[in-house]
């Protein structure tokens, strides 16, 4: 296995080599062959970190079967280029993002020897939802099991941040077969669904999806959630977090799953019968230390890692920490201290919204 140290430093390299090396306006087929594949807003020519438009130019879209009658999702994900004899390394994402949240993660990952995908999520993403199907829980589990059981086939360390932690207990509670091992991140699992937001009137519920792609409020919510990116990463990565906003059926999915409730799966957590491994950032302001040392506890398996100097998101603030982390419990050599809860030296956050923290 290469370290993922060796990587960072690859990845340094890239982003010092990088000036004027992309075309804007380049568009191709997904294959990372130096353009944008067709269907991504043609927004995506703005973006300036390179890690971001890297891992762009990689995704495409797979079929994935939802309904008895053979239709089917072209659905977006970023294949590995490796194929390994280990079970593969499945990524999701947070609150309305996408797979380009593992910009900064992924190609350590590869560079760490593992097979790695990063899929979106059904409703988010840059999955062709032109022909909408229902964005709910269940749809959301149904479509991550059929694009596992079409193109994956092997149980997964399945991978979940923030309010993807709560997608991935849902998939593994309700699909055990399919994942070997599950990594929390930042989870934002105690939250029972979207609450009164799902009682709105459908106008008033437009309204305020609206406003989750106001470019000033993700600004903020990207201050909240990272400890020590600078204002200008910041302003970069908020303009990667809205590319997906800007498919013509996103405020048709997302008020979608609003009104459909949530995700719930407070109950769900001691029913885990797979090992857990739990990332916290030290100075995580969106959910509470307290959450995580709770979550542990009522695992029935869990080890428990945190995360010096960093904020809600560590595999893009921190990505070389999470690469190693998880590259050591995907092959079953976790360093033992990761079992101590050592928050003695954490201050407690500040209370701030949860669901405004993954609109990175």
């Amino acid at each position: 296995m290469v370290s993922p140290a060796i990587g960072v430093e690859k990845l340094r390299k890239l982003r010092r080599g990088f000036g004027g090396a992309l075309v804007c306006g380049a568009y191709g087929n997904g294959n990372g062959d130096g353009v944008f594949p067709p269907f991504l807003p043609k927004q995506v020519e703005k973006i300036k970190d390179p890690f971001a438009r890297s891992l762009a130019q990689r995704i495409q879209r797979l079929p994935v079967q939802i309904g008895p009658s053979g239709s089917c999702i072209m659905s977006s994900c970023v294949k590995p280029e490796i194929r390994s004899n280990d079970n593969p390394v499945v990524l999701l994402h947070c609150f309305d993002s996408s797979c380009l949240e593992w910009r900064c993660t992924y190609p350590l990952l590869e560079e760490a020897g593992l097979e790695a995908w990063a899929v979106d999520v059904l409703g988010w993403g840059f999955s062709d939802l032109e022909r909408l199907p229902p964005c709910d829980v269940a749809s959301k589990r149904h479509h991550l099991y059929q694009l596992w059981k079409s193109h994956i086939k092997r149980p997964v360390i399945l991978v979940g941040p923030s309010l993807g932690a709560a997608v991935a207990i849902d998939f593994a509670v309700n699909y055990p077969e399919a994942v070997e091992k599950l990594v929390l991140i930042g989870a934002s699992v105690y939250a029972e669904g979207t609450g009164n937001l799902s009682k709105l009137y459908r106008p008033l519920a437009y309204a305020g999806v609206s406003l989750l792609k106001s470019f000033p409020l993700r600004l903020c919510s990207n201050l909240l959630t990272y400890k020590s990116i600078s204002f200008a990463t910041s302003f970069d990565w908020t303009n990667v977090g809205l590319l997906h906003c800007l498919l013509p059926w996103w405020e048709d999915a997302t008020v979608n799953f609003m009104k459909s409730g949530g995700y719930n799966v407070i109950a769900q957590i001691k029913q885990v019968k797979q090992k857990v491994l739990v990332i916290w950032g030290e100075h995580d302001q969106i959910v509470s230390n307290k959450l995580a040392m709770r979550l542990q506890h009522e695992l029935q398996d869990a080890i428990m890692h945190h995360i010096p100097d960093c904020g809600h998101l560590p595999h893009l603030e921190k990505p070389n920490s999470v690469a190693k982390l998880i590259a050591d419990f995907a092959q079953g050599d976790c360093c033992q201290e990761a079992h101590f809860n050592n928050f003695k030296h954490v201050k407690r956050p500040n209370s701030v919204v949860e669901s405004i923290a993954d609109l990175n």
